[in-house]
This record gives structure tokens, sequence and C-alpha cells, in this order.
């Protein structure tokens, strides 16, 4: 049941310092459901639900980025790599907590957290790195996932251009689009997204330290590099502004935390297991997608493949977490259309998402630069500081250990440097990469 479908009730008491201070927030989630987990309508999902809707959002396009990260920044981008790691746990989860900072409620998604934090300016914020990232990156899936069609069959009857194989996918994503009413639906897919992921992973494992090439320069740090290697690194993480929905599917909201950070260390891992090898074979001439510096052969076609499932499964997920949110604000429901007239009204707004997610990733089809752009622009807001600045604002500051207090400002200030000057290396790339395009 989604969160439309049912009316918040206000008979749960949360004090404002319980939340704030996180020690019972998990209880507090436990004890405001009734026997069914529905007290605020919380879906019927298990653990794996959550686990693997996270795996699926989060890993994928960034394990095939990261090396060329290595590669932008240096081998320091494993240092900043564990430490994204560890602010990302963080902010998954006390960005669930601010959803319950306001006793016997539950804020339906990111943008009710903005605003509840910083009133309209709050909400403004949210929305557009929001929407930047709930549009980016299904776009960015969308270039990638059709210009390996176009590469795995370029010389075979089926060739066709990228931008036709673009429109080709969003139309046969537009499916799933229409049958998933909620993210509850998607935890078959999710998991098979992620098997994905893991087998080309084992790809590169395998095949990058068997090609590496004796010529390959590396480097400690590389300090031009930095904003853009740590843009792509929280690009890697993203997937805050679905955590709502997901967390809202649990039966057992009090396990997301634990759901977060499983699945966020298993795309961590994943990560390192392509990062490392790919950057120690092919030093600063690694190419973003991995799979592009393998040399030709079943390995590369097989990660191709299995990378193509990935994204395209993925896609479903975010244009349904922007479809729940504009079907709430638009009140497309079945108490006040019916089921018949519900299903048109998702029909419609699904569908005009999916034609916008084309339209984009036609005009923008450059992968590597695309995502320093959403990384930087988007997801260092939503990952690094938007979570923080709202907990602090909601819950207070004065109640946290001095550590807490550390850890979020270090946040903070590489959320700033990764959105400000990585946005501006990423928008100098692109238009070089527009520039020499039509040349």
């Amino acid at each position: 049941m989604s969160i439309t479908e049912k009316e918040h009730p206000k008979d749960t008491v949360v004090t404002l310092e319980q939340v704030g201070t996180g020690v019972d927030v998990e209880s507090i989630q436990a004890h405001s459901t009734n026997d069914d987990g529905d007290q605020f309508g919380h879906g019927q999902g298990n653990f794996l639900t959550a686990y693997f809707n996270v795996v699926c959002v989060v890993a994928g396009t960034g394990t095939l980025g990261l090396p060329k990260a290595f590669a932008i920044g240096g081998w320091l981008g494993i240092l900043i790599l564990l430490l994204a790691y560890v602010m990302a746990v963080y902010s998954g989860i006390i960005l669930i907590r601010c959803l319950y900072y306001k006793p016997g409620t539950r804020l339906h998604d990111y943008k009710s957290v903005g605003t509840a934090a910083f009133g309209t300016i709050g909400y403004i914020v949210a929305s557009i790195l929001h929407f930047l990232n709930l549009f980016g990156c299904p776009a960015l899936y969308l270039v990638l996932a059709a210009g390996n069609m176009h590469q795995l069959l370029i010389n075979t009857p089926a060739a066709l251009t990228q931008p036709i194989w673009t429109i080709l996918v969003g139309a046969f994503l537009l499916i799933p689009s229409l049958v998933q009413k909620t993210l509850r639906e998607v935890t078959a897919t999710s998991a098979i997204a992620a098997i994905c992921t893991m087998m080309a992973v084992f790809v590169v494992v395998i095949q990058a330290p068997m090609d590496r090439q004796v010529d390959a320069v590396h480097d400690g740090v590389i300090w031009t590099g930095f904003p853009t290697a740590l843009s792509t690194i929280a690009f890697s993480f993203g997937g805050n502004n679905t955590y709502p929905h997901v967390e809202h599917a649990l039966k057992k909201p009090q396990q997301w935390k634990w759901a977060v950070s499983a699945g966020l260390s298993t795309c961590t891992i994943l990560y390192l297991l392509t990062a490392v090898p790919g950057y120690y074979a092919y030093g600063r001439d690694t190419a973003s997608p991995i799979y592009n510096s393998l040399p030709l052969g079943a390995g590369r076609t097989v990660a191709i493949i299995v990378m193509t499932i990935h994204v395209i499964l993925a896609i479903p997920i975010f244009t349904t977490s922007f479809s729940l949110e504009f079907e709430q604000f638009a009140r497309v429901n079945e108490d006040r259309l019916g089921r018949v007239g519900a299903w048109f009204g998702r029909a419609a707004i699904r569908t005009a998402t999916m034609v916008f997610l084309v339209i984009l990733a036609v005009f923008v089809p450059f992968f590597a630069d695309f995502m320093s752009l959403i990384g930087a622009l988007a997801n260092c807001g939503l990952v690094f500081l938007l979570p923080i600045l709202c907990y602090l604002k909601l819950t207070g500051w004065r109640n946290k250990k001095w550590y807490e207090l550390v850890f979020c400002a270090i946040t903070i200030f590489l959320g700033i440097v990764g959105c400000v000057f990585g946005t501006i290396d990423a928008i100098r790339a692109l238009v070089h990469d527009f520039a020499t395009s039509s040349l």
C-alpha cells in the first residue's frame, strides 16, 4: 500500500529529543506500527526488499566509472571511497530519521524533509537536487544501455544508431513502469540487477590484471583531479532520494539501518574489486566505463551484456520513485479516481516521465562527463550536504557528541568541494565533448 492510499494516524507519541539523539529511533519506528506494519502506510517488504533495492540503485554505473575516478585522482581515491562509504551510510540513516522527526507523523519524501528543515528555501533546493538526480541518473543509464546495444550489434543486421536504441529502450521500459505500482513490486528485478553487477565485477577482477599494461602510469594523488574524482565517487553512492520510498516499502521499518548499511557495504566491496585492479591494469589510460579498456573478447562482451541488463532493470526504480511523489502531489489515487482512473493517471505521468528521459539521453550522450556532472551537482548535495544540514536543523546539534559534529563538518566540507569545483570541471568537460563531437 502506498503512502497516498492511507491517511497518517496521529496517535503515536514521539518526542523530538528521542529522534534527535537517534538512540531510540528504530524502536520508535517499531512501536509506531501496528501488527501489520502499516501504521504509517508501510508496505509488506522485508529486509531483502530494501537491500536489493539499495544495491540496484547505488551500484552499477558507479562500478564502471570508479576506475576512471582513480585515474583522475590517483590512489588517494581508495581513501576517498572508504570515507564516502561511511558518510553515505550515515547520511542514509539520518535521512530516514528526519522523516520521523515530528511526533506521530512520517514525512513523505526528501523534499518534505527539506521543507520541514528550511521552509520554502529548503523545498526549492531539495527539489532541484532531487529532480536533477531523479532524471539525470536514469537518463545516464539510458545513455549507457543504448551505447552498449549499439556497440554489441554494430556489425550485425540489427545495427542501429545510438539515438534509435535510446528510444527503443525507453519504450521497452514503459512496460515495467506501468505495471509496477510501488517499489515493493521491483524486488525480483532489483535482485537480478544486483547479480548482474557482481558478474561484471567478476569479469573485471579476472581479466584486468591479466591484461595489465606494462607501461601503465600510476599516481599517488592528483590534486587537480580531486574534485572530479570526488564527484564521480559521490555519484557512486547516490540513491538518497529513493531511500524514503524504499524504507516505506518495509513492513518493519526498524530494519532500514541494517538494510542500507548492508547494501552500501556490498556496493563498496564491488567498487574496490573493480576500481583497484582496473586502475592497476591501465593507469592513466583507464576508460569509463571500465569494460571499454578490456581487450575484445568474451569477457568484455559478457561485462557489457550484464551491465546493460543492470541499468535497464534499475531505471524503473528511479521512475517509480518520481511517479509515486508526483502521483501523491496530483492526488492520483484510487480513493479519488477509482481503480481505472488511477491507473490511467499513473500511466500518463509515467509515460511523460519516460519521454523526458529519452529526450535528455539523446541530446547528452556522453557517459563519463555526464556522470561527473550529476555526481557533482546533484549527488554531492543529496548525499553529503542536505541530509546533514536537515538533520542538525530538525533535531538540534547540542545533543550530539563532539566527534559526530566533527564528522558532520568534514562531510559538509567535502560535499561543498565536490559540488562547486566538480560541477565546474564537469561542465568544462561537457562543453569540450559537444565541441569535438560537432567537428
